[in-house]
């Protein structure tokens, strides 16, 4: 479909899926200018001869740049302004967003933040993005997809920590429970739903809770919560005592 010239900036989403857009107008793109824009999007600027290597990594030096200079011409006319190409490398427009440079962004402001923001917004953006372009399977978005979902994590596990100092003990077990449906096995997520649940007088839900991770410790490794966990649970007349190797 013929677009004419874009009324706003555009954007390069990742996250859940791969969408180049104007507004709300995505613009199709075969595979390899997917994944040259993708990768160039993440590294933000990059030599021409890593981005070859990396795209094409099974043939030679020669072939590899080729096959660069195909997947470039193979952008529209349009989209080859988002990326600045020189001789030597090519980098990303300044005009473009990208989404996972936004949730890195948000999580490391929450991991280095050291007073007591509103963390609500973080909490947003940190719940509700998905993984780095689902479904490709390349070492280099396998290596940046592990280091985004590490820094959601503990982003998530900071959100929470801070939103129960606040006393926002609802919005406190959201941000754990996104951290934990990330990462089930992730002990520290479960001892924020907990601590959430404690804090509000829920015991019998953190008793609960904790007796689920439990189960699901021992079934997945055949191991134990933390002496640290276990101790956080009370005794109640209803349970059995909490143990933990």
């Amino acid at each position: 479909m013929y677009r004419s010239e874009p009324v706003s900036a555009p954007r390069l989403r990742l996250l859940g899926q791969f969408r180049l857009e104007y507004d709300t107008e995505a613009v199709e793109l075969c595979m390899n200018a997917q994944r040259l824009l993708a990768f160039v999007g993440l590294r933000g600027h990059v030599s021409r001869t890593v981005l070859a290597g990396t795209l094409w990594p099974d043939v030679t030096e020669e072939h590899a740049r080729g096959s660069l200079r195909t997947a470039l011409c193979k952008l529209p006319g349009q989209e080859r302004a988002l990326l600045h190409c020189n001789r030597d490398s090519m980098s990303i427009a300044d005009c473009v967003t990208v989404d996972a440079h936004a949730l890195a962004e948000t999580a490391l402001s929450v991991v280095r933040a050291t007073g007591t923001p509103d963390d609500r917004p973080a909490l947003a953006v940190l719940r509700d993005c998905g993984d780095l372009l689902p479904g490709w399977d390349e070492d280099w978005v396998l290596l940046e997809r592990e280091r985004l979902r590490q820094l959601r994590l503990h982003a998530l596990d900071a959100v929470a920590e801070s939103l129960a100092r606040a006393g926002c003990h609802a919005l406190a077990l959201e941000a754990a429970l996104a951290s934990v449906r990330i990462e089930p096995l992730r002990e520290s997520a479960h001892r924020a739903v907990v601590s959430a649940h404690l804090a509000e007088g829920n015991v019998i839900e953190a008793v609960r809770h904790y007796r689920a991770f439990q189960r699901l410790l021992r079934e997945e490794l055949g191991l134990e919560p933390s002496h640290r966990f276990a101790r956080m649970i009370p005794p109640t007349d209803s349970s059995p005592p909490i143990t933990a190797r």
